[in-house]
């Protein structure tokens, strides 16, 4: 599978940004790498102001449908809070590998993935409720 050459851009509410940084240097103990991946996806974040967020961006709270391109797997979680993480209800974490690849992220966003295996994948956002 071929990089693609920019990451597509993300969108961050204002409100909430203090909190994903929070949980971002939660993990630099324990996870450094993913907590960087987290810092850098919110360093290059356009933050909007609360209540000025598009209805099709990945969000706390918000359902979202993508699809492994590799695959042809279709998913959808919730994302939420670590606290109100249960991945068999499909709801997932905001601070996971997976949470933090989908934060931000607008319906008809393409951008690659590696799992946990190390296996690079290619998810397409296809919903956002």
């Amino acid at each position: 599978m071929s990089p693609m050459p920019h990451p597509p851009p993300i969108l961050i509410d204002a409100d909430k940004l203090s909190f994903f940084e929070s949980l971002a240097e939660g993990l630099e103990t324990r996870f450094p790498d993913l907590a960087d991946r987290f810092l850098e996806e919110l360093s290059r974040a356009e933050i909007r102001p609360a209540g000025k967020m598009p209805a099709d961006v990945v969000d706390l709270g918000r359902q979202v449908t993508y699809v492994d391109e590799t695959t042809g797997r279709e998913q959808t979680i919730t994302l939420v809070r670590p606290e109100e993480a249960d991945i068999t209800s499909g709801r997932a974490a905001v601070n996971t590998p997976v949470g933090i690849a989908l934060l931000g992220l607008r319906k008809g966003a393409s951008f690659n993935w590696q799992a946990r295996d190390g296996r690079d994948h290619q998810l397409k956002i296809l919903a956002v409720n």
